[in-house]
């Protein structure tokens, strides 16, 4: 442990300008150096989050005094002692602190011990500092839960900052912090660096933990990790974060270390581009060119890029993804309401939520483990195209963040649900078609980001586009399974090339 607090010196406060000209190892640095203290970051972090939270509704929880203690206790050393960071209030277990899970019915729900990531991102030398907002249970790729109301996007706060980690992205874009926790298990990670001007990877699955209070999350789908501003920070938080705990049940080890990649430069690759929807819907002119821009960037820079038709079952993905969605909302509201001395139908949760866990304990067993199954087919897609590309290019988004409410069901549907969840009709809802109707509505607009949760394979939204009305609209690249190195590097090419860090919301 280290002692990072202002001893001697006169406490001082830094300008927002200079504390947000650094990335998280910046700051680090500066720390280490003593030319300021944690003590002196940490009041920074505040009264940013104090100007412009209320406009963007970014931190729900504020753990200032956890910090302060934090810091008096001393810091381990680590690339980021000092830092302020704030967790995502989705499965980040904080001993003595409020986990929500975005929802009425856990509010006040105090976490006994740390969770094992949790416990790697104290290692790392970050002061936590607050929780951040998220859609209930990390459901929606927006941000606007009932219990807490919507996260709004820093570069104009009538759009979404995405989700379901929108609460972390719109604390970063709007400089409260450098770098915040998040989870991914349909893109929650990529589809809010995309809509606030991120950096933002998932990791392979298995890369990083999930214990001790899950052997795995949502089978693989999901892993947790960090949205950045910088490339570095992100695979320099990988190095710290990754590994196998005690309830991984496959561990994906590391070769070497992400950020010492980044020393060595990326080796020509072969990209495969497409700018189809995998759902097979039109998708917006400004996500194409998005796209178009990149793969111009990508062949100046050396890499040979080639337009491809990914032979790819667009519905059977989205039945898939959906398949396992309602299946472990229904475990999770059963687990819920048995944590919580309740009933099932007597929890506090949204309409929409209850209505998928219903729809959920419909699907029989078999339905369930067919449509787990599919997830090999798409995984050998993938195996077929990295025969001949390195790695696949798509549009993280098929459209520029939406505005807020956008994802809301209409006044009739609302009706239907509590009409549904009141004389239990759920069966005949599903029978209808009208469930997984709305389901697809929403992932025509996020039609790109599932494919890599369903097989597992790393996958970053990298900001290099901004669209004419000003609001980010990141690019997706997948690699194959546990190639998260040359990821990093080519994000790291990419950002040198078209430098994003200086490009800040202009907010509070």
């Amino acid at each position: 442990m280290i002692n990072t607090a202002a001893a001697t010196r006169p406490h001082k406060l830094l300008s927002h300008d200079d504390y947000q000209s650094y990335d998280a190892m910046g700051l680090a640095e500066l720390v280490r150096q003593g030319e300021v203290s944690a003590e002196e970051l940490l009041q920074a972090a505040i009264q940013r989050a104090e100007v412009v939270n209320p406009e963007i509704n970014a931190i729900i929880t504020p753990l200032h005094d956890f910090a302060r203690e934090q810091i008096r206790n001393g810091l381990p050393d680590g690339p980021f002692t000092g830092v302020p960071f704030l967790l995502k209030d989705l499965l980040t277990s904080l001993a003595g602190t409020p986990l929500s899970n975005g929802s009425n019915a856990f509010k006040g729900q105090i976490s006994p011990t740390d969770s094992e990531l949790v416990r790697r991102y104290k290692n790392s030398g970050v002061v936590i500092f607050g929780k951040t907002n998220t859609s209930e249970f990390g459901l929606m790729g927006v941000t606007e839960p009932k219990a807490f109301g919507p996260s709004r996007n820093p570069w104009n706060t009538q759009h979404t900052p995405g989700g379901s980690s929108g609460g972390s992205a719109a604390a970063i874009a709007s400089g409260i912090v450098p770098m915040a926790s998040g989870g991914d298990g349909g893109g929650s990670i990529r589809i809010p660096s995309a809509c606030c001007g991120l950096f933002g990877l998932k990791p392979s699955r298995g890369r990083t933990p999930t214990g001790p209070y899950y052997s795995e999350l949502w089978d693989g789908a999901a892993v947790e990790h960090v949205l950045t501003r910088s490339v570095r920070d992100s695979a320099a938080m990988l190095d710290i974060i990754a590994g196998p705990d005690s309830s991984t049940p496959y561990p994906v080890t590391a070769d070497s270390s992400y950020l010492s990649a980044l020393n060595s430069p990326v080796r020509t690759l072969k990209v495969g581009f497409s700018s189809r929807s995998f759902m097979g819907k039109d998708i917006d002119p400004e996500a194409v060119k998005a796209v178009e821009n990149t793969v111009q960037l990508l062949t100046d820079l050396g890499h040979e890029v080639e337009e491809v038709n990914l032979q790819l079952d667009g519905e059977a993905l989205a039945d898939s993804y959906l398949t396992m969605y309602f299946g472990h909302v229904a475990a999770d509201m059963e687990y819920a309401a048995q944590l919580l001395g309740t009933g099932f139908s007597n929890l506090d949760i949204e309409d929409t939520t209850k209505t998928v866990g219903y729809i959920g304990k419909t699907i029989s067993a078999e339905q369930f483990v067919t449509a787990k199954r599919r997830w090999n087919q798409f995984a050998q897609t993938m195996a077929m195209f990295h025969q001949r590309f390195d790695v696949l290019l798509t549009p993280t988004l098929a459209t520029p963040p939406v505005e807020i409410g956008a994802f809301e069901p209409p006044a009739f549907e609302k009706f239907g649900m509590k009409f549904v969840n009141a004389f239990g009709l759920h069966k005949l809802l599903l029978k209808t078609g009208v469930v997984k109707q709305m389901a697809m509505d929403s992932l025509e607009k996020l039609p790109f980001t599932q494919l890599a949760n369903l097989t597992g394979a790393p996958a970053m939204s990298v900001p290099l586009h901004w669209t004419e009305a000003g609001l980010p609209l990141g690019v997706q690249f997948m690699a194959p399974m546990g190639d998260e190195a040359t990821l990093f590097q080519l994000a790291n090419q990419l950002e040198t090339a078209q430098p994003w860090f200086h490009r800040t919301a202009k907010i509070g």
